[in-house]
Formats: C-alpha cells, sequence, structure tokens
C-alpha cells in the first residue's frame, strides 16, 4: 500500500510539473509573436521614410534645373545661363538701373515689380531658387525699353506646389518623354507664306496713304486749343533742343509726355488716339508699338521740361510762368 501510494504521489507531481511548464510557456509565444509584428511595422515605416526622403530630394534636385518664373529648363539655353532668386542683382543690370534713375539691391524687389510675384517667403522643397536668362531679358526690356525680340513663353508665371504621386516635375521619368510635334505640311507653309505677303501689302499701301503725312495725324489729334506751340517759348533755344521737347505727331511742347519702347516722346493724349486710328505702331519709325508699352520719361527730363519758362497765351496777359506752375496759372484765369 505505502508502494501505490508512493507511485501515485510522483504521478500527480509529474502531471503538476507538466501543467506548470505548459503555464510558463503560454504567455511567453504572444509576447514573441508580438514583438516580431513590432520591428516588422518599424522596419515598414523605415523603409517608408527612407523612400520619401528620397523622392523629395530628387525633386529637389529636378527643381534645380527649372526657372522660379516661367517653369522653363536651364538645358534649353545653350550656354546655361542663370540668375539667383535670392541674390544682388548683377552689374549690368544696375548700369541701366541707374540710366533710368532707379535703384533696386535685390532681384526680389525687381521679380515683384515685373512678373508681380513674391519670391521672399519661397521654399527650396517647393520652389526653385535660379530664373533663366529669357525672364532676366524681359526684365531688361522692362526697364530699358529696348526694341528687342523678347518674348515671355507663359501667359502667367509659374505656379508651385508640394510633391506628391502626380507630381508633374518628378513624373516624367515614368511617363515617358513627351513626342516631337510633327513637321507641318509643305503645302500650308506656302499657303501661310502667299497670306503673310498679301497682308504685308494691303497694310504698306494703307500705311502709305495714311501715316505718310504729318497733317493727317495733326487732323487725328487735333490738340491746338489744349497743347502750346513752341512759339510760347520766351527764350530761343536751338533747334534741335526745340525738337527735342516737342511732341513728333503735334509738333507741339510737350504735355504730359511718354516715351515708346523705341525711345520716342509724345503727349500721351496724341499718341493714344493716333494708336487707335492707325494701328499699333509707332508714328515715326513704324515699330511695333502698344498702349501698356508706353512710360513715363526720366526724372531728369521732366525737370528740365518742367523749368522751362512759356508766355501766357491768354488774351492781355504778358505773364511769363515756369512750364510746371502753367496749369495752376491757367486755372486762375478760368476761375476769373
Amino acid at each position: 500500500e505505502s508502494h501505490l501510494a508512493n507511485n501515485d504521489k510522483e504521478k500527480v507531481a509529474a502531471s503538476l510539473g507538466i501543467v506548470n511548464d505548459a503555464m510558463t510557456l503560454m504567455p511567453q509565444e504572444p509576447i514573441h509573436t508580438g514583438k516580431k509584428l513590432n520591428n516588422g511595422a518599424q522596419s515598414t515605416d523605415k523603409d517608408a521614410f527612407y523612400v520619401n526622403r528620397t523622392e523629395i530630394e530628387a525633386h529637389q534636385v529636378n527643381l534645380q534645373h527649372l526657372c522660379r518664373i516661367c517653369g522653363g529648363s536651364f538645358k534649353n539655353d545653350p550656354y546655361k545661363r542663370s540668375h539667383p532668386v535670392h541674390g544682388p542683382v548683377d552689374d549690368e543690370m544696375q548700369a541701366l538701373l541707374r540710366k533710368k534713375e532707379r535703384r533696386a539691391t535685390s532681384w526680389p524687389d525687381l521679380l515683384n515689380k515685373v512678373f508681380k510675384i513674391d519670391v521672399r517667403g519661397d521654399m527650396d522643397t517647393i520652389h526653385p531658387t535660379n530664373f533663366c536668362h529669357n525672364c532676366w531679358s524681359v526684365i531688361q526690356r522692362k526697364f530699358s525699353n529696348a526694341p528687342c525680340e523678347v518674348y515671355f513663353p507663359r501667359k502667367g508665371t509659374m505656379e508651385w506646389h508640394p510633391h506628391s504621386m502626380s507630381c508633374d516635375i518628378c513624373g516624367t521619368s515614368s511617363h515617358g518623354v513627351k513626342r516631337k510635334k510633327q513637321a507641318p505640311n509643305p503645302q500650308v507653309i506656302k499657303k501661310l507664306r502667299i497670306i503673310a505677303e498679301r497682308a504685308r501689302k494691303i497694310m504698306y499701301a494703307r500705311s502709305r496713304k495714311q501715316v505718310n503725312s504729318k497733317s493727317i495725324m495733326k487732323k487725328i489729334t487735333n490738340c491746338q486749343k489744349i497743347h502750346l506751340s513752341t512759339k510760347m517759348l520766351i527764350v530761343d533755344y536751338p533747334a534741335d533742343f526745340v525738337k527735342s521737347i516737342s511732341c513728333q505727331i503735334c509738333e507741339h511742347i510737350l504735355a504730359d509726355p511718354v516715351e515708346t519702347t523705341c525711345k520716342h516722346l509724345f503727349c500721351r493724349l496724341c499718341i493714344l488716339k493716333c494708336l487707335k486710328v492707325i494701328g499699333s505702331y509707332c508714328p515715326s519709325c513704324r515699330y511695333p508699338c502698344f498702349p501698356t508699352d508706353l512710360v513715363n520719361p526720366v526724372k531728369s527730363f521732366l525737370s528740365i521740361l518742367n523749368t522751362l519758362a512759356v508766355r501766357c497765351p491768354v488774351k492781355d496777359c504778358y505773364e511769363e510762368v515756369t512750364l510746371g506752375k502753367y496749369s495752376h496759372h491757367l486755372s486762375s484765369h478760368k476761375e476769373k
């Protein structure tokens, strides 16, 4: 009996040991599996982070090859010329601004004046840091009024957005290179040339009939009662100086003078009337001219013009006044 009792105790102890081993093993397995899942999730997050970081870095590299203003590529320029958006103005532009009696030390001021964009709040991850030489030429033309064939390639400035899955800048490699345009039909080119030649001949015939004589333009402006004649000048100035301060349409003293891109001076009222009647070109040299191209002359020229002494054309008034105070003097006559 004692032998049997000992055997039963040994079996019970063995069974309890198995249960304890099982209990000790059971909670350890889910802990190990949870650690494995957490490690896998962390590794995937790290991989995604590295992928996004590499994509953003590649996006920034692509931005360095594009213009901040028009979005054009610097590779199109054979000389690979570019200018820093936030850098100082170069010497050539500084000399041009000094001629126009204007001042600007940094490019953001000029870009804001010409293209109406504020680049001071740009971010390197979204906006390019340079602009192309074509946009530089547009700025030069704006301040020099030089007759040069420079065009702005887009209707407006480029809008930049953060990097995304459907990024236009980085998507060129996945979407493929844009196909080249097909060459136009030679017969169509021939027809266009014939039409252009006919239009040129018609315009030339019309211009010879309408623009060649100054008397027609004087009839168009009809400003004898508004503008002062050069005979009202008190001092007998040289003929070249009188010509430089007179309108090239009505030949009167310049009133509210404006300057065209071809450096000719007109009264604002006279040139606007002529552009409306004869077309969008300069009456003096026939260079293309639009009302939006008209700018004010430099301040030093306006100061010289306003200091000229003229004789009052009102009857029984022999007073001599400067041109800058002439309108005030004339208003006193109207009040009387």
